[in-house]
């Protein structure tokens, strides 16, 4: 199988609205069907941001459906709260999203793309590092093992010839939330960080840390996904039309995000306020947003390429086909 995700539900994360619970397509007391949807409150989940606080899915339908929205921050809480019954659809890193399908037996699908690229390397700006192969005898620090920043470092190490210390190289893994890489980089625990979006530019900001690889050096030339969409498969036969229609509120969604974008990044602003209490700066959100694409379409092959590293790492053990992994027709 693949390593362990997660002992017990760690934080199953912040009830934003509430709207029924159950199974997939449980219908409540009004005879509607409960839509529960997971996202994080982060810029990469950007079109999960603005159709919540724009209602969009709510106001569509309104004659037909509860809709809920539940607020994660780590890819192994979301997955458990899918297996439990308690997300029909979700936001989530795609390297959790393989993770969630090698551990349901392809049940869990990727059904969309959300936003790609948008995580930076940063040094300690007195960390002597120069280049990446300067990372060897380092501390480098990753939001969570087995995320999607974590497997970028991994490949990039990789290219670099260099290795972690537990496969017998120098170069020390700390794995922290991405508030705790800024203190622990101010304090000089670590000597570099790979972060998402809008972290990279936080952490920068701060004075402390200077960008090594920006979005595009980092991976695949930033032609990877960050964020994606999953559901189940009982989700999807059960309830196809909702699907679709859930599927067009999103593409919209990053429509009107490409196309709007300062109303858009005042609305996201706005929601990572409500759900998190702090705004971010206007400089810092601007060139967050900068460091990322919004963008539906999937890039299958790099979400494989995700695939490959996460069995050479021992997170899952075998590559799944790749028609077991997404289900982008919806019938």
């Amino acid at each position: 199988m693949f390593k362990k995700l997660v002992s017990m539900v760690v934080g199953l994360g912040l009830v934003v609205s509430l709207a029924g619970c159950g199974s997939a397509g449980n219908q409540s007391g009004d005879g509607k069907t409960d839509v529960r949807i997971a996202y994080f409150p982060n810029i990469t989940h950007t079109q999960a941001l603005v159709m919540k606080n724009q209602k969009t899915l709510e106001n569509k339908w309104k004659d037909k459906c509860n809709v809920s929205w539940t607020s994660f921050n780590a890819g192994p809480a979301e997955v458990e709260a899918i297996f439990a019954g308690e997300v029909d659809l979700g936001y989530i890193g795609p390297v959790p999203a393989l993770s969630a399908n090698a551990k349901s037996n392809g049940d869990v699908k990727i059904i969309s793309n959300v936003t790609n690229a948008g995580a930076v390397l940063l040094r300690r700006k007195d960390s002597g590092i120069q280049t990446v192969k300067d990372l060897a005898g380092k501390k480098v620090a990753v939001p969570q093992i087995g995320n999607t920043q974590h497997l970028c470092l991994l490949d990039l190490l990789t290219q670099n010839g260099l290795k972690t210390v537990d496969k017998g190289g120098d170069v020390t893994i700390n794995a922290s939330s991405n508030a705790d890489i800024l203190n622990l980089i101010d304090n000089g625990s670590v000597d570099a960080a790979v972060v998402p979006e809008p972290w990279g530019t936080t952490i920068e900001k701060n004075g402390n840390a200077e960008v090594l690889l920006e979005y595009d050096k980092l991976f695949l030339e930033g032609n990877y996904p960050t964020a994606v969409v999953i559901a189940s498969s009982d989700f999807i036969k059960e309830h196809p039309d909702l699907v679709k229609e859930f599927l067009q509120v999103h593409e919209d969604a990053a429509l009107f995000i490409n196309e709007n974008g300062e109303q858009a990044r005042d609305i996201v602003n706005k929601e990572l306020e409500s759900v998190t209490g702090k705004a971010l700066a206007a400089d810092v959100i601007e060139k967050a947003f900068g460091r990322m694409k919004v963008d539906t379409a999937l890039n299958k092959e790099a979400v494989m390429t995700f695939a490959r590293i996460s069995k050479e790492e021992g997170f899952i053990s075998t590559v799944p086909e790749e028609s077991d992994v997404f289900t982008t027709e919806i019938n």
